[in-house]
């Protein structure tokens, strides 16, 4: 298939079909960029965590993981700058009610913005469009601490993962027995009162951040900044982006938030356009200098044979699950003739991919087959996240897989019942294998733990 033909309509459309993203509140009108994630998506989202968490952590011995709270002290939020700069200019269209972020109105990066009215039109190029001046727009989802109103506290909900990271800092250092560089890496949720959400779970009110804070001497930034930025391009063609699909783009100097020297994303080229995927920032000492100016407790490395003392710098690599989990999807995407009928198939690396293995008994109302194919999947179901179906032709079994990326398929047949052995079928290749019953598990540990890359072109 031509790489044009993935758009994001057959992504929104498989996703509910086979049960990955439903749109949130559906029943009653469903609620603007919220969404649900049916069992394919919470199978995939875990993958996606559990690989980056494996880069970060388990694969290393300079980062440790935490868990911060999504509700800080308020003062943290007004130590950071969110509290009096997270904002953005907007405008409302009278019109159509629609509201866009005003400096993105004339961006040709973003051609998704459309008119309401006219969805061949960019907003202000009709006369119909109605559009008011550009005001701030507070980022941040706002609430109470306390039961009573009265003596309640004004509080955020976190709009970031990294600042948790920050306060937490002193109480890491003490006991990670790690001295810079180390770093600190956390999975959760994160929420934005976003102006112009949309293009699917690509841009969500609520979603979740993979963010790690590496601690550095200041004069090893540059370097640190360097390394981290390919060490997270190596990671997304680790488990199957197309190298064709990614760019890194550092920012310009007049992009640069205030408190960074340096930052580049790693771009996907999303049926909307190149978007970021992720982003590699050097914070410098901003964090840890803000929050120790504000909380009066010092947020520096001491080494305690030397007396050495200095405020690390911080290089950020910070990607959002639901942004990856879409980037995944997307470049997995391919539709293919085979046998004269078109076939759709996520081609997800294994290790990614919701079902590692799907257990089929090619009659399903045939009770030797259906009595061997449920043993083997209590047997592999211990050790691998596999699935039994027995509902259907084994035809429209086998499509039904292909749609959620399951990388193989056992197939048990008269064969079987006459010398134990059963197909292994690849989802890629179509390719098929027979083995003994018995070295199924093994065969597919081997499969999951053998080099992949995505048959996938262009």
């Amino acid at each position: 298939m031509s790489t044009d033909a993935v758009t994001m309509d057959k992504i929104v459309s498989l996703s509910k079909r086979r049960g990955f993203v439903f749109p949130s509140s559906e029943i009653y009108g469903g609620l603007g960029s919220s969404y649900d994630y049916g069992h394919y998506g919470v199978l995939l989202k875990d993958n996606v965590k559990a690989r980056w968490l494996e880069a970060m952590v388990r694969e290393r011995d300079d980062i440790v993981a935490l868990d911060s709270s999504i509700i800080l002290h308020p003062r943290v939020w007004e130590a950071s700058g969110h509290v009096s700069g997270f904002s953005d200019p907007l405008v409302d269209c009278r019109t159509c009610k629609q509201r866009f972020r005003a400096d993105h109105l004339a961006d040709p990066e973003h051609q998704e913005l459309r008119c309401g009215k006219r969805p061949s039109k960019r907003p202000g190029e009709t006369p119909d469009c109605d559009l008011t001046e550009p005001r701030n727009f507070n980022l941040m989802f706002q609430t109470r601490v306390g039961a009573v109103e009265e003596t309640g506290v004004d509080v955020y909900l976190r709009p970031e993962t990294a600042q948790g990271i920050f306060i937490n800092f002193k109480n890491v250092a003490q006991i990670a027995r790690r001295k810079p560089p180390f770093g600190i890496a956390q999975v959760g949720k994160a929420f934005r009162n976003e102006i112009t959400p949309g293009n699917f779970i690509f841009r969500t009110l609520e979603f979740e951040q993979m963010e790690m804070e590496f601690f550095v001497p200041p004069d090893e930034a540059d370097e640190w900044y360097r390394y981290w930025v390919d060490a997270r391009l190596q990671w997304h063609l680790r488990y199957g982006v197309r190298e064709s699909h990614l760019r890194v783009r550092p920012h310009d100097a007049d992009e640069l938030s205030h408190y960074s020297s340096a930052t580049s994303d790693i771009e996907y080229l999303f049926p909307i356009g190149w978007s970021e995927l992720e982003g590699i920032a050097n914070r410098g000492a901003f964090d840890l200098t803000q929050h120790t100016d504000a909380s009066g407790t010092k947020l520096e490395w001491v080494d305690a044979g030397s007396g050495e003392r200095f405020v690390p710098y911080v290089i950020e690599p910070a990607l959002g699950v639901n942004r990856s989990m879409l980037t995944f999807m997307i470049d997995a995407y391919d539709e293919e003739i085979v046998g004269e009928r078109e076939r759709t198939v996520l081609r997800l690396h294994p290790q990614l991919a919701p079902v590692k293995a799907a257990i089929l008994p090619l009659i399903g109302k045939d009770t030797g087959m259906v009595e061997k194919a449920r043993a083997l999947y209590e047997e592999l179901r211990r050790h691998y996240s596999v699935e039994y179906d027995d509902n259907g032709a084994i035809g429209r079994r086998y499509r039904r897989q292909d749609e959620i990326g399951t990388p193989y398929g056992l197939t048990i047949d008269e064969q079987t019942l006459e010398d134990d052995t059963v197909t292994v079928r690849d989802r890629d290749s179509l390719a098929q294998e027979r083995i003994p019953i018995g070295g199924a598990r093994g065969r597919i540990g081997e499969l999951l733990a053998a080099d992949w890359k995505t048959p996938k072109s262009g």
